[in-house]
């Protein structure tokens, strides 16, 4: 990451508030909903995510959120929940992760409860996340990986307008220990957005 001087005094928002889903950085008391929400999605998370055999314990659940927050005041990862706008109801989780604050590179990755798959939360989340780091913290490049079978992760930024970059193949090794490919996709300040 780069050296932007008080990277710390950087504004960040309170909450990003859309029509499906509000984003907002993590509370302790949060810990619950996280724990629950990984449990019951854990067997759907595992091929994807490595933290998926992680939150065996509210506590453990607690302890990453905590780490969570003292990132968020240095800036220099900014994870976020997802809510549902409407209901309250915790969905998911998604992070704006500073690459290069000199250069504004970000890169937004996210994962979302089963139960609630095929909503509009995430597709909402990155969109909103974008926005933020393209108008406040003027991001030069946001990008999104993922391992290439995963298509429902794939098919956010396609349908946000982001570009297809690159297809990394034998980038890295799954949990299983099989090598496995990841898609780049990346949208900087002078792409088209949104295509309806």
């Amino acid at each position: 990451m780069g050296t932007r001087a008080h990277r710390s005094l950087i504004p960040l928002f309170e909450e990003l508030r859309g029509e499906r889903v509000l984003v907002r950085p993590y509370r302790e008391s949060d810990a619950p909903d996280l724990y629950e929400a990984i449990v019951e999605s854990r067997e759907h998370l595992r091929p994807w995510l490595p933290f998926a055999d992680q939150h065996q314990t509210v506590d453990e659940s607690r302890d990453v959120i905590v780490r969570g927050m003292a990132t968020w005041l240095l800036r220099e990862d900014m994870m976020v929940g997802l809510w549902d706008a409407l209901t309250g109801r915790y969905v998911g989780s998604s992070g704006l992760h500073p690459r290069d604050w000199d250069a504004g590179v970000f890169e937004i990755g996210y994962w979302i409860r089963q139960s609630v798959e095929g909503r509009g939360y995430v597709t909402e989340a990155v969109r909103l996340q974008t926005d933020f780091a393209f108008a406040q913290l003027g991001a030069n490049r946001v990008f999104i990986r993922c391992d290439a079978r995963n298509t429902r992760s794939a098919a956010v930024p396609r349908r946000l307008g982001f570009a297809q970059e690159a297809l990394l193949r034998n980038d890295m090794r799954d949990l299983t220990g099989a090598l496995r490919d990841t898609l780049v996709f990346a949208l900087i300040p002078s792409d088209p957005r949104w295509p309806t």
